[in-house]
């Protein structure tokens, strides 16, 4: 019970240490995809040129989601007619490029993960573009297409087939500003939410087990912490295989990333760990349903080399520039609540996220709960079905 109990505070610790970011976090996400609609991306994401894919990566980052909406959302924008390269970069980017991810990520490890994160994100886009472009032969891409437009489920399909931005003509801050933008932002906010929560819950409780229960020294043995050299060629090459084995995605790997770097792992093999969400174990059956075996095992093989080069590129530039940092500013939270500045901002946050709550129950979201596990959408040009259809309903529009 003690040993439990251990466990049990540490997760607690690490949620109250990262609540307002990640409330924070998702405010400004759901502000920017109240106001950029679906379609806008699709029409920009057609082929794999350098620009198509700089804004891929960006409406991704804008477009934060729970890795397993995202990589939906990715087959949705594909069967819709957007690149598979272009695809591929924003589900990159809507899981790994985001605000809270960084926010959280220097709170609990240090500013200078946050910026990897961020260097190491393009990275891996653009090596994954190279890749597709030297090796994803035509056909293997109209037989993932074919396989894609049977709309096989995976997971989070209702979610991903939501567009909740507001509708209508006017400029972006006007959209915002008026009530449909209000209760576009309170939609997105809960949504993103109810995405995440699974997989953050069970990244807490699995750090603050690991945390407690397994001794420094079996980390370090793992990762050659006493050999330098050693440690970083293996540090990206391991980091990603723990994500496929540890089920945990989304922004609930990074308290496990702490735990792995006060254990011993390199700089660049925290970097390609977290990258890993896009390849744990349930997610690669996901792809196998969506795009077939063959292009499964070439998604497989060229993200994990992608991440696996982002973390060795980050671990030589970051080390050349005296920019990695001690192990000592990692800290595992286990103090508990304490009258500082993270409780002041957790209680200010805490409200803001009341009352976009209050403002989605009072504005028919709490249907689309139901339906986040729904149908994949029909994958035909115009709209998203029900799924649409309820959404602009609840914005108080007709029906598409």
């Amino acid at each position: 019970m003690h040993a439990a109990g251990h466990a049990l505070s540490i997760a607690g610790s690490m949620t109250w240490q990262i609540a307002w970011a990640l409330i924070l976090g998702f405010t400004l996400s759901a502000v920017v995809q109240a106001v950029v609609r679906r379609s806008t991306i699709v029409r920009l994401l057609g082929d794999d040129h350098p620009r198509t894919l700089a804004l891929a990566a960006a409406f991704g980052a804008a477009s934060s989601s729970c890795s397993y909406a995202a990589v939906a959302l990715a087959r949705s924008l594909f069967r819709k007619g957007a690149s598979f390269t272009a695809a591929m970069a924003f589900e990159i980017a809507s899981t790994n490029l985001v605000i809270e991810l960084g926010v959280i990520l220097a709170l609990l490890m240090g500013w200078q993960f946050t910026v990897a994160e961020f260097t190491g994100g393009p990275i891996m886009i653009v090596v994954v573009a190279v890749v597709f472009r030297l090796f994803l032969r035509e056909k293997l891409l109209r037989k993932a297409r074919e396989h894609a437009s049977l709309g096989v489920a995976g997971s989070m399909e209702g979610h991903a087939a939501m567009d909740m931005s507001v509708q209508g003509d006017g400029s972006f801050l006007r959209r915002l500003l008026s009530r449909d933008g209000f209760t576009a932002v309170a939609h997105v906010f809960v949504m993103e939410w109810a995405a995440i929560l699974r997989d953050l819950i069970i990244g807490l409780l699995a750090a603050g087990a690991i945390a407690a229960w397994v001794p420094d020294s079996f980390w370090r043995a793992f990762f050659f912490a006493g050999h330098p050299l050693a440690a970083k060629v293996w540090g990206p090459l391991i980091g990603p295989a723990v994500a496929i084995l540890s089920f945990v995605c989304s922004i609930g790997n990074v308290p496990l990333a702490v735990v792995l770097w006060k254990g011993g792992i390199s700089f660049g093999g925290v970097v390609a760990f977290i990258f890993g969400d896009l390849i744990i174990a349930p997610i690669l059956n996901i792809y196998r349903k969506y795009y077939g075996a063959k292009m499964a095992a070439f998604i497989l093989v060229t993200f994990y080399a992608a991440m696996s080069i982002a973390g060795y590129v980050v671990e030589l530039v970051f080390g050349g520039l005296g920019l990695i940092p001690g192990r000592a500013t990692a800290q595992i939270p286990d103090q508990g609540v304490a009258w500082d500045y993270t409780t002041w901002l957790n209680i200010v946050f805490g409200l803001l996220a009341a009352v976009l709550v209050v403002r989605f129950t009072r504005t028919g979201g709490l249907p689309m709960l139901r339906m986040m596990n729904g149908a994949p959408d029909t994958g035909h040009g115009g709209g998203h079905g029900g799924h649409e259809a309820h959404t602009h309903a609840a914005h108080g529009h007709p029906g598409p």
